[in-house]
């Protein structure tokens, strides 16, 4: 393992820090309190309890709500476009001005999109690319945003004005040539596109890459494999899920949306994909090693796993689980190797069946933030089987963990029994 973790590393820390990546990841996730707020509104209109539906009729605010969550996840796309591109933009150079960059980013999406008209013959901007659909439209567009915006600046070709001219002034002509050659690169291609069978840029994204991505990583499978993966470079001491997370995040998050314009049609259990990113951050709650410190807290008789469990349990209640990690340590630490890097398979293939066979409504697709206890990610996902299924995996993934725990506790308590002597 130390041999192939040699091998790996340099590329590992290469695809870490590599800025694309990380601009795009830092991007998606400033988009999630637009997806949070959406997908609140939308679980408050169609709340598996009649009493809170009654209660939102009743306020009259269930147009509201649903404006809302169109206003948001209907128009995530646009949101993405502008985060995506601002952060890439830093990523490459933290000395640019990202919102110069997003502003064109933003331009330059509408550019390609196409005009419709409403039935009295008003122009309108259909909604059918500003969410997700849209979503890796608008990536390819904040990262050829965001290279010929750096690019341009960094060769200098840009307009420069006086000292004396206010500095906000200044930023504003320097982002003069960069947004106007990205303007007319993106006027170019929307001409183009307007002259094939896909009619636009979105189209020819969502049926050449999008869903061929969507079906090759949104499956069981997929995940299993991404997670794994994560868990080893963990396993190593580097955050498995930063790596990972910009390749499979793009994927997971329009098969949640997906999930979501379902639930707002016909209700709670009505999405049609199982895996998702809500999914994955439901069912693998602080990579399921709450079960390991529960044990430690409770069941160790050696003082080192006791006192760790202790300090690590309410950390660990709210997915904070570093503790653990480095505490153990579970880094390196070939004792704990089996639970630790397949534990979340085992989460994963659960949860999986449980929703398959029915038991578990199919999950809403509701963003979560990080730091939420255990049962909340479950809970917006609008059916308490969720929260009751979350739980008990964490239960299973305990027992997994036990024999590996108890021979560790064990030793332990040998040496520390040895060492009082």
């Amino acid at each position: 393992m130390e041999k192939i973790f040699e091998k790996l590393n340099p590329y590992m820390t290469r695809l870490a820090n590599n800025p694309t990546l990380k601009g795009i990841s830092s991007g998606m996730m400033g988009s999630i309190v637009v997806t949070l707020v959406g997908s609140l509104c939308l679980l408050l209109v169609v709340f598996p309890v009649e009493a809170v539906r009654n209660a939102v009729e009743a306020l009259g605010i269930t147009s509201i709500l649903l404006n809302v969550n169109s206003f948001t996840i209907g128009c995530l796309a646009l949101y993405i476009v502008v985060m995506v591109t601002n952060a890439l933009v830093k990523s490459y150079n933290s000395q640019e001005d990202g919102i110069a960059a997003a502003v064109v980013g933003l331009m330059s999406f509408l550019i390609v999109t196409p005009i419709g008209a409403t039935a009295d013959k008003i122009s309108a901007i259909p909604t059918t690319w500003l969410g997700a659909a849209g979503v890796f439209s608008a990536m390819i567009i904040s990262i050829i945003t965001a290279k010929i915006f750096v690019f341009v600046k960094a060769k200098g070709w840009t307009i420069k004005m006086p000292d004396s001219v206010p500095p906000m002034v200044s930023r504003t002509f320097e982002g003069l040539v960069p947004g106007m050659i990205v303007a007319v690169l993106f006027i170019v291609i929307s001409g183009l596109f307007a002259k094939t069978s896909y009619g636009c840029m979105h189209q020819f994204v969502y049926s050449i890459i999008q869903i061929p991505l969507q079906g090759l990583g949104g499956n069981l499978w997929a995940m299993c494999i991404f997670t794994i993966a994560a868990q080893l470079l963990w396993f190593f001491g580097i955050h498995g899920t930063n790596v990972i997370a910009p390749i499979y995040t793009p994927i997971w998050l329009t098969l949640d949306l997906a999930n979501q314009a379902s639930v707002a049609q016909n209700g709670i259990g009505a999405g049609t994909n199982i895996i998702g990113k809500a999914f994955f951050e439901t069912f693998t709650f602080g990579g399921c090693v709450l079960g390991f410190v529960i044990l430690m807290a409770f069941f160790a008789k050696s003082s080192q796993y006791k006192s760790l469990g202790r300090l690590s349990l309410v950390p660990a209640l709210f997915g904070i689980t570093e503790p653990v990690i480095f505490g153990t340590p579970l880094v390196l630490n070939f004792t704990f190797f089996i639970p630790f890097v397949f534990g979340n398979v085992i989460a994963i293939l659960i949860s999986y069946a449980a929703i398959a066979s029915g038991l578990v409504p199919t999950l809403m697709g509701a963003s979560t933030i990080f730091g939420l206890p255990i049962g909340f990610h479950a809970a917006i996902q609008g059916s308490w089987q969720a929260v009751v299924l979350q739980i008990v995996v964490m239960v299973i993934l305990g027992l997994v963990w036990y024999p590996f725990f108890r021979k560790a506790d064990n030793d332990a308590y040998k040496l520390e029994q040895e060492a009082a002597k």
